[in-house]
């Protein structure tokens, strides 16, 4: 019985793989295609990069206070600017998650 569980797992799993690395190829070709016409978020983000990079090659010690706390509202709002345009996070299926659990389950 346990070893069956374990041929079936196994088969699921390496179905799992061969589709996620079908996916990752599809995407692949299609990530290089767009990276030859500059989006507007990127030339937005590059930007933003530039100017954090100004601000922290600064010589602060000149600044008053009213003027260093300016600089770091900038920069805050800078940092949700940058999260806001390429923050996106990890995704899980519920299948990916039901395989970990199992796995786990396994090996402990």
């Amino acid at each position: 019985m346990k070893k069956k569980f374990l041929v079936v797992a196994a088969i699921m799993l390496a179905a799992l793989i061969s589709n996620n690395v079908k996916a990752a190829l599809v995407e692949s070709t299609a990530i290089t295609t767009t990276l030859d016409k500059p989006s507007p978020d990127l030339i937005t983000a590059n930007s933003i990069i530039a100017r954090v990079n100004e601000i922290k090659a600064m010589d602060k010690t000149n600044l008053n206070k009213a003027e260093k706390k300016s600089l770091k509202k900038e920069l805050r709002s800078l940092k949700t600017q940058l999260k806001d345009i390429g923050g996106h996070g990890v995704y899980l299926s519920l299948g990916a998650i039901i395989i970990i659990i199992l796995l786990l389950i396994l090996i402990l």
